[in-house]
């Protein structure tokens, strides 16, 4: 089974009332027991993820999810994340069952579905004990791709696979480096060891940065931020490309040559699963900050706190140290992303390796739609530490949006 990282794979969501059989269909979809199967309602609670591969088109994560219809303060908390998982989807399976009408509830869920323009279907399970005409009416009435199954008698569990395969969105992906290196091409990757650092690992923007460039035929060099003056005098020929932990961005720039572009993992991510101009759009944003104003930092992943974390400790002290301002600084973590982020002034995200692009999307999009400003960290670290256009010099699309920016103010 492939070894890619759930953040990468295609998030497949179930959704439907309690007792449709979301799980009993989950459960026929991966051939595993992925999820408890009750007569009770309400037997999942919280979303439950699984990777599987969907051959054949790849690897997936499929996720149950609690009933749309829910109640109770329970039942809305867990509602809640039903939506969150819908916001992170690449493709939704609406589960119906098949012998009932349409509540309003599911009418509602239709709409915010066509509203985020989610790609789904509507699956009508329990057809052993037959159809209801008004159901089926209705969705076709609104022309929905409906796919008919029976989990007890296991019919068009095959045929619902092999449709869905056809129908989940598989545009190309941003590139994380394959575009900035060539065949033959020098990557020098600076990776400090610190507190930070994951005891005997890499972590996913390394990982997956010097599996990009050794598939373009590059040679890939790594070293530590000490040994990044000795590694360069050691290579025969400047690098094409230096990448670097953006904590470490003004000591490597000190001993990376102008003429040899320099970038950090955390910009590689802004332009892979983020929205790179429109991030730097929010940089400038933090010189107009005032006293009282809110900030968020929003990381993606939940970790063990070490005593200089980045997100709850290091950047919150640039900033004010950066801005002498007396600032509310709000840190939250995994999926704790606010549904309102309209009182703050500035939103700083991590570079999102462990989100689903869709999911980093949507966070965007709400800020966006607010018109909160929103960056990711290696940015804002770059421009707090004088690093900035130095290390967007691989994106020159992105220094002149800049310049158009600094001189509209």
């Amino acid at each position: 089974m492939s070894s890619a990282p759930k953040s990468e794979r295609k998030h497949l969501v179930f959704i439907g009332r309690r007792n449709a059989g979301k799980s009993s269909l989950i459960n026929e979809f991966t051939d595993q027991e992925l999820s408890i199967v009750s007569d009770h309602a309400g037997t999942t609670t919280d979303p439950v993820s699984k990777a599987i591969e969907l051959l054949p088109f790849g690897p997936v994560v499929v996720v149950d999810t609690a009933g749309v219809d829910d109640v109770g303060e329970l039942g809305e908390k867990r509602i809640s994340k039903t939506i969150k998982a819908i916001s992170s989807a690449d493709f939704v399976m609406f589960v119906f069952d098949a012998t009932q009408e349409m509540t309003e509830v599911e009418r509602d869920y239709l709409r915010y579905l066509d509203k985020i323009h989610a790609p789904f279907v509507c699956v009508l399970n329990k057809t052993e004990l037959g159809i209801n005409k008004k159901l089926k009416d209705e969705l076709s009435d609104q022309d929905r791709f409906i796919f008919e199954v029976s989990c007890l008698e296991k019919k068009g569990i095959y045929e619902l696979k092999e449709g869905v395969q056809k129908l989940i969105p598989n545009e190309l992906e941003t590139p994380l480096v394959s575009d900035l290196v060539k065949q033959g091409d020098i990557v020098v990757l600076v990776v400090p060891i610190d507190l930070g650092a994951p005891k005997g690992r890499l972590i996913a923007p390394q990982v997956h940065t010097i599996r990009e460039a050794l598939d373009e035929d590059a040679i890939v060099v790594m070293c530590k931020d000490k040994e990044l003056r000795a590694t360069l005098n050691a290579l025969k020929e400047p690098p094409a490309l230096v990448i670097t932990d953006s904590q470490a961005i003004m000591r490597v720039a000190a001993d990376v040559p102008p003429n040899v572009k320099l970038t950090t993992f955390s910009i590689l991510m802004a332009r892979f699963k983020g929205d790179l101009l429109n991030f730097v759009q929010g940089i400038g944003v933090i010189d107009s900050l005032e006293n009282g104003d809110k900030v968020l930092v929003a990381e993606a992943c939940t970790h063990h706190v070490q005593e200089d974390d980045i997100g709850r400790t290091k950047i919150p002290r640039w900033i004010r140290n950066y801005t002498k301002k007396e600032l509310t600084i709000d840190v939250k973590s995994g999926r704790d992303f606010p549904e309102d982020v309209s009182t703050y002034k500035l939103i700083i995200h991590c570079g999102g390796c462990m989100l689903t692009k869709k999911a980093m999307q949507t966070r965007i999009k709400e800020a966006n739609y607010v018109n909160i400003p929103i960056v990711n960290y290696g940015l804002i670290i770059s421009y707090m530490h004088g690093a900035i256009p130095r290390a967007l010099e691989p994106f020159p699309e992105a220094i002149e949006y800049l310049k158009g920016l600094q001189s509209s103010t």
